[in-house]
C-alpha cells in the first residue's frame, strides 16, 4: 500500500480527476517534450462528458499553455473512464504521445509507466492486516502510521490542516453566487451565523458542521483551494469535522494531526482495494470514502479502540452503498455541497453507534468496501459522473418543461 499522502493533495477544485490529475498531467507531459511547438490533448469518458461544466480544458491549458483540448465523447471500452492522450507536435509532426489515466484524488497514472507515488509504504493491503500489526505490535493506528511512514509525514499533516482551515474560514467569509449557470448563492456563512430561538445543542451542532462543509465545498466550487480528501468533490466532509472539533470542541493540533493520520490510513485502504473515484464507482466512492475517513478521524480523536474506528468506517461507507455521481450540468454543485454537509454528520453519528455496538458487529471494513467496489462496477455508466442519468438527467428534463410553459 501506498503513502496516505497520496490521499491528501493540495489543488484548485473543482474536481481532483477532472482538475487536479489532469493539470498535472499537462504539467508532466510539458515538461517531456519542451522543443514541441505545440500540444494537443484529447479527453475520453467522464473527463469528455463533464469536463466542460468541471472545468478541464481550463486546469489544462494552466498546465500545458496554448494546447489544443479535445473532446471525445464517442470512443467506449477505455482502460478508465478518465483517459486523456496528450501528443507534442513539432512543425504538424507528432514527436511524442502519452496516454495517461486520473485515477482520482488528483492521482495520475501514465500508461505502461511507474512513478513515485506507486513506491510501496505498507507490506498490508487491508484493514484487517493493519489492525494485526496493531495488535502484534501494541500500537495504535496512528502510531503504526508513523513508524512506517516516518515522523516527516507529521510535518506533511501539518501543511494539509492549514490549508484545511484556510478553505474553511475563507468559505465562512464569502458570498454572493457560485461559477457555473445554476445561480446557486453561498449559504456557508448564512448557515453559520443563522440561529433558531429554541436551537438545541445537537441541532447548533449540526448545523456549525453543515456550515463548514459547505464552506470548503463552496470554495471547491468556485475552484479555489481546497485539499483532496480524499478527492475535491468529498473535501468539505474531513475538514468540516475535525475543524469543529479544534475550533467547537477544544481538540489541540497536535490530535487533530494523528486524526488525519487515521483517516487517511482509512483512505489508503479504500483507493487500494476499490476506488475513490466518481467516474469509476459513484459517489460511494467520494462521498462514502470521505464519510469512513471522518468517522475514523472522530474516533481517533475520542480515543476509542480498533475495532471500534473500524466500525465507525464500515457503518459510515454501508450507508453510502450505491450512491450515484450525477452532478447537475456537469457541476460540482447540486447535489454534491449539501451531500458534504450531511455526510459530515452521518460521520458522527457512525462514531456514535461504534462506541456502543462494536462488539455486535458481523461486516468488517474490509467487506463494505470490496462491497462498494463490486456495487461501483455495475452501476450504469451514466450514474458514474458523465450527469447522463439520475438527478441531472431529470433536472434537464424539467428546466425544458417548463421553457415551453408546461
Amino acid at each position: 500500500m501506498k503513502s496516505i499522502t497520496s490521499v491528501y493533495k493540495i489543488g484548485n477544485g473543482p474536481s481532483s480527476s477532472h482538475t487536479v490529475g489532469p493539470y498535472h498531467a499537462a504539467r508532466l507531459f510539458g515538461r517531456r517534450f519542451p522543443e514541441a511547438d505545440a500540444y494537443e490533448v484529447t479527453l475520453f469518458g467522464s473527463l469528455a462528458f463533464t469536463g466542460e461544466g468541471h472545468g478541464t480544458g481550463k486546469a489544462i491549458l494552466e498546465g500545458l499553455p496554448g494546447a489544443r483540448v479535445l473532446f471525445d465523447r464517442e470512443t467506449k471500452d477505455l482502460p478508465h473512464p478518465n483517459t486523456m492522450v496528450f501528443r507534442a507536435l513539432r512543425e504538424g509532426e507528432e514527436i511524442g504521445r502519452a496516454r495517461i489515466f486520473s485515477i482520482g484524488g488528483g492521482s495520475i497514472r501514465i500508461e505502461n509507466e511507474t512513478s513515485e507515488e506507486d513506491q510501496e509504504i505498507y507490506a498490508q493491503n487491508s484493514f484487517s492486516e493493519l489492525a494485526d500489526l496493531c495488535g502484534h505490535e501494541g500500537m495504535t493506528l496512528a502510531e503504526l502510521v508513523y513508524a512506517l511512514e516516518g515522523r516527516r509525514l507529521k510535518d506533511y499533516l501539518r501543511t494539509i490542516w492549514q490549508a484545511m482551515q484556510a478553505a474553511v474560514e475563507r468559505g465562512l467569509q464569502a458570498e454572493g453566487i457560485l461559477p457555473g449557470g445554476l445561480g446557486l448563492t453561498r449559504k456557508a456563512r448564512m448557515l453559520y451565523e443563522m440561529r433558531c430561538y429554541n436551537e438545541s445543542a445537537d441541532v447548533a451542532m449540526n448545523r456549525i458542521i453543515a456550515a463548514y462543509a459547505y464552506a470548503v465545498s463552496e470554495e471547491n466550487a468556485s475552484e479555489n483551494l481546497v485539499v483532496t480528501a480524499p478527492t475535491c468533490g468529498s473535501c468539505g466532509v474531513l475538514p468540516a469535522v475535525l475543524y469543529y472539533m479544534e475550533k467547537d470542541r477544544g481538540f489541540p493540533e497536535e490530535e487533530i494531526l494523528d486524526a488525519l493520520a487515521v483517516a487517511g490510513l482509512i483512505g489508503n485502504v479504500i483507493r487500494t482495494n476499490a476506488s475513490i473515484s466518481g467516474a469509476e464507482c459513484g459517489c460511494q466512492a467520494e462521498i462514502g470514502s470521505a464519510c469512513s475517513m471522518a468517522a475514523a478521524a472522530i474516533a481517533q480523536l475520542y480515543r476509542l479502540n480498533i475495532s471500534q474506528i473500524e466500525y465507525a468506517a464500515e457503518i459510515a461507507m454501508e450507508h453510502n452503498l450505491g450512491l450515484t455521481c450525477d452532478p447537475v450540468g456537469g457541476l460540482v454543485q447540486i447535489p454534491c455541497i449539501e451531500r458534504n454537509a450531511v455526510a459530515a454528520m452521518r460521520a458522527l453519528e457512525s462514531v456514535n453507534l461504534s462506541r456502543f455496538l462494536f462488539e455486535t458487529r458481523q461486516i468488517s471494513f474490509d467487506e463494505v468496501v470490496a462491497t462498494m467496489y463490486r456495487t461501483g462496477r455495475d452501476m450504469d455508466e451514466k450514474y458514474r459522473e458523465t450527469a447522463h442519468g439520475g438527478l441531472a438527467q431529470i433536472y434537464e428534463e424539467s428546466r425544458r418543461l417548463k421553457k415551453k410553459g408546461r
